[in-house]
């Protein structure tokens, strides 16, 4: 369904009422074509091409969009500047080799660096808005829709199930109900633009939704009017945008970052959630005669915001409890504004006996609104007792009051409320709003999401040192004990009734925090809002039992799911021994009720061991998990670190999800969505209710149809083609000397942290080298020179000695690619990596930023050529002439843009160039914001970051 939200329809009053402060003065701009060139989407070297299809709403909300930002443009800064960006646009659409817009930027004065870089970038995010748009009236959240991986919905996919199962509307019934999809919010700092912007983009796409409702050749005055109306909306938000600064002035907070988390519930989730279950519930209706039970919730949103701790000073025990006041302030604020509207509607005289007995009075002229008003006084006094917890102020809770602490206070007295309608005939009422707020309950809970806490496992082991140093003054340090002597310690310790931790001891700062993050645990009122404690960096069984004992000893006998993350590929490889030895330990096995749940890293196992290495490991891994658990009588749960570029474990979530091992997925998993990709997913209601029917389809599919193991001679030849990987990737990032000067010199790492993406600092030891480096700069670092270097680099040799080795590789790789839907899912995201990389950018920057016949010179120009051998070999391997024939829309969009980001990079070395002697402190502030506004549109440009 194409969802049009309520806020679209309240924007059509808002319009009419508005009082434009828009001046058009410049009446000229009428008279030109100046203001449209910026999209001009159908450029005379640029014929129409049916084999490219381009949607033209898109194309006609793509100018609508860029004509009205080349009228903001010319009216601030004046018709010569205008020309002059398509001056510059020309020379970036011509076939040569871009000496023309070389000279043309290298002109440039310095007063006109940062404009030309804005108007390019602001182009790039409005056409972003044009895409999202599309996309949620096309029901398309990928342009990489390969008919192999494309997505079905809920109908398609049950008539596939009722070929395969008799009892398949039961089955079906039963595995939603069953089923648990979470979705984990993270603060990771990808997303580069600013909250305040990004209010105005959504405000943009609405204005679009409106414009699609009405009918343009309407005779109509009143819509006419309204559409007219709406088109000036629509400038003065653009106007808005290009007249405010793109960048955070300062640094954002954890708290900061939570309260985005938060806006995204508010403004998107809040609506989509009861729209997906309404879908969903059609479905169970028609073929299994039933709805979902109303306590169920097969998709629910966890929160990594205020929670996660690796490496991020800022994330403290205080910021985690402010945070966890914060969100169930939201929370029952959203409540307050739903139970006040069902207040209004239900004004039904018609009642139970259950309901009349619960409000004590059987005579009630209307005993719903006697009942809400009961529970909206309960919610509001919540509120104002978690307002007074924020401002730590006494306040004094009524007698007749009970604090709303778990979500079955409010669930159980509405579902009395449901049933008493239901059992009235009123099923038609019980079904509208009251029924929306039921799963908004079950999905949200009263706490707006769980919160999972994330720390290193070297603070877990350097807090413990300090503890037992004060018990064993004279035994060796804990961090030199052996590996099981740590276990036999931790075991002991988990099993004594003495208490090991003095609460009255002065502990070092680190302990100290250390320890109250585990006493969040054990606090009254945080039963329903901790999800997960995860460890990073788990390398031992001893790294999940000294969780356990902080646990024990500073939590008051609570216990959160204990999840050891494995990111490296020694750990990775090691993962499924660490479980197995840790599910023979009956110490342990009586603190999970027979539940396990394991986190994959995609990030720094691409960062450690090049993306084909790390990508086979992480699928061994999970199958090897899979049998260990299986083996002792585990349940397991999976949850996938993935982030929003290849390197990271990006892509389109239902081909990820169906190219898992067999059996992997069971109805469960767990999903980190990071940064920008939360906004381009779940940013807007209507990609909200796609993006969840996409993970309720994959992991039914997942579920009820499950692929075949794929055969023991591709799994050999996966360890061949994967070692040869590892071998190149760590010949050149790890032993080639040249490297590391070589991506400081080429990248611009070094402006990164002028863009304050997130609280969180860009390296875990700030004292470190590249190694310290955290996966999203290397990453982001690479995207920026077009090279994609950690996305491919060492699958070029890997192939390369392949097909040398095995007279029949190519026919053998093309039967992978064919029957097994992890290789065709990394062949896939290999050919995308490809598409977007561009040899001759990462030559202009070798270009403008190496020294000739240097040695960086020669390692920069052997990567270019392994860049352009891989892409050959790919060609080869998929019998295609071009990159992404078979997906020629996702070909065409990156085509389009190209012209656009292409200045952005040549401005970009020009400026690292007139630079790159000079201490940030000296560089003027204005070029300094040009360089991150270069950043931020070609990161817009390739829609991703880190």
């Amino acid at each position: 369904m194409i969802l049009i939200p309520r806020r679209i329809l309240l924007l059509h009053t808002s319009i009419i009422q508005h009082q434009y402060r828009f001046v058009n003065n410049g009446s000229n701009l009428h008279n030109t074509d100046r203001s449209t060139i910026l999209i001009s989407s159908k450029d005379p070297k640029e014929p129409k091409d049916e084999n490219h299809p381009i949607d033209e709403s898109l194309r006609a909300n793509v100018r609508l969009l860029g004509h009205s930002l080349g009228r903001t443009i010319a009216h601030d800064l004046g018709e010569h500047f205008l020309e002059q960006i398509e001056t510059i646009r020309r020379y970036a659409k011509l076939q040569d080799d871009g000496t023309q817009l070389d000279q043309y930027l290298h002109k440039l004065p310095d007063n006109h660096l940062l404009p030309v870089a804005r108007a390019f970038n602001q182009f790039l995010q409005l056409a972003n808005i044009a895409e999202q748009h599309y996309r949620v009236c096309s029901k398309r959240i990928d342009d990489d829709s390969r008919s192999t991986f494309h997505h079905m919905n809920l109908t398609d996919l049950y008539k596939r199930i009722e070929k395969e199962y008799k009892n398949a509307s039961q089955l079906l019934f039963d595995t939603f109900t069953k089923m648990k999809i979470e979705l984990v919010l993270t603060a990771h700092p990808t997303e580069i633009i600013r909250r305040t912007l990004i209010q105005k983009y959504d405000s943009i796409e609405e204005c679009l939704g409106l414009l699609d409702m009405l009918d343009p050749e309407a005779e109509e005055k009143y819509i006419s009017e309204t559409a007219h109306r709406t088109k000036e909306r629509l400038r003065e938000l653009i106007s808005q945008a290009w007249h405010t600064n793109e960048f955070r002035h300062e640094r954002p907070s954890p708290i900061d970052e939570a309260k985005s988390g938060f806006a995204v519930v508010e403004n998107s989730l809040w609506e989509a959630v009861p729209t997906f279950f309404r879908d969903l519930d059609e479905l169970l209706l028609n073929t299994a005669g039933q709805r979902l039970p109303l306590h169920v919730a097969p998709i629910r949103f966890a929160s990594w915001m205020g929670g996660d701790r690796d490496g991020n000073p800022n994330v403290t025990a205080a910021v985690t409890i402010e945070v966890l006041l914060l969100a169930r302030w939201q929370a029952a604020e959203l409540y307050i504004s739903n139970l006040e509207k069902l207040k209004e509607e239900l004004s039904m005289t018609k009642a139970s006996n259950e309901l009349l007995n619960l409000i004590g009075d059987k005579n009630a002229k209307e005993p719903y609104r006697v009942l809400l008003k009961h529970l909206i006084r309960q919610v509001r006094t919540t509120r104002e007792w978690l307002q007074a917890q924020l401002d730590n102020k006494p306040f004094n809770i009524p007698k007749d009051i009970e604090l709303i602490q778990v979500s079955k206070q409010l669930q159980e007295p509405l579902k009395i409320c449901y049933q008493s309608l239901c059992e009235n005939k009123l099923d038609l009422i019980a079904n509208g709003l009251l029924l929306d707020i039921l799963r908004r309950l079950a999905c949200f809970g009263v706490t707006l999401s769980k919160l999972d806490l994330r720390q290193e496992s070297a603070r877990h082991t350097e807090a413990l040192e300090e503890i037992i140093s004060c018990i064993l003054p004279h035994d060796n340090k804990y961090s030199e004990w052996n590996e099981e002597k740590k276990q036999e310690f931790l075991l002991d310790e988990l099993v004594s009734k003495r208490p090991l931790i003095s609460h009255r001891h002065q502990w070092s700062a680190d302990t100290q925090e250390v320890l109250d993050t585990f006493e969040i645990i054990g606090r009254k009122n945080n039963e329903e809002a901790l999800g997960s404690y995860i460890i990073s960096m788990a390398k031992q069984p001893s790294d999940v039992l000294a969780v356990a004992l902080f646990m024990k000893e500073m939590a008051n006998g609570k216990t959160l799911p204990i999840v050891p993350l494995f990111e490296r590929l020694n750990d990775l490889d090691r993962s499924n021994d660490i479980i197995d030895r840790l599910l023979s330990m009956k110490v342990y096995r009586d603190l999970i009720d027979n539940k396990q749940e394991v986190m994959i890293g995609y990030s720094d196992s691409a960062k450690d061991a090049g993306q084909l290495a790390a990508a086979w490991a992480q699928y061994r891994a999970q199958e090897r998990l899979l049998e260990v658990c299986q083996k002792h009588g585990v349940a397991l749960t999976l949850f996938h670190g993935r982030g929003g570029t290849i390197a990271r474990g990006g892509g389109p979530a239902y081909a990820a999800i169906l190219s898992q091992p067999p059996g992997s997925i069971n109805n469960s998993i767990r999903v980190t969505e990071q940064g920008e990709m939360i906004r381009f997913k779940f940013g807007l209601p209507g990609l909200a209710v796609l993006s969840m029917e996409i993970y309720a389809c994959a992991i039914l599919e997942a579920t009820l149809l499950p692929i075949p193991k794929p055969k023991d001679s591709w799994c050999k030849e996966m360890n061949k083609l994967a070692d040869r990987a590892h071998r190149t990737y760590n010949l050149i990032v790890r032993e080639n000397p040249d490297f590391v000067p070589y991506f400081r010199r080429i990248t611009p790492l070094n402006a990164l942290s002028q863009l304050r993406l997130g609280s969180r600092p860009t390296k875990r030891k700030q004292d470190g080298g590249v190694e310290t480096l955290r996966a999203i700069p290397w990453i982001f670092a690479w995207s920026q020179i077009r090279l994609m270097l950690p996305s491919w680099l060492g699958t070029d040799d890997a192939f390369e000695e392949f097909l040398k080795e095995n007279p029949n590789g190519l026919n053998r790789l093309r039967e992978m690619i064919k029957s097994w839907p992890f290789f065709r899912m990394y062949i896939e995201m290999l050919e995308m990596v490809l598409a977007k990389s561009d040899v001759d950018i990462t030559a202009y920057y070798e270009y403008r930023l190496l020294e000739p016949n240097s040695s960086m010179q020669k390692l920069s120009e052997s990567l270019r050529q392994r860049l352009d051998h891989l892409r050959e070999l790919v060609l080869r391997i998929t019998d295609q002439k071009e990159l992404l024939e078979d997906v020629p829309r996702l070909a065409r969009t990156i085509a389009l843009r190209n012209p656009y980001i292409e200045p952005l990079h040549r401005l970009q070395a020009e400026l690292m160039q007139r630079n790159r002697d000079k201490k940030q402190e000296d560089i003027p502030a204005d070029i300094s914001r040009a360089m991150m506004t270069t950043m931020a549109g070609i990161a817009a440009g390739l829609r991703n970051t880190g």
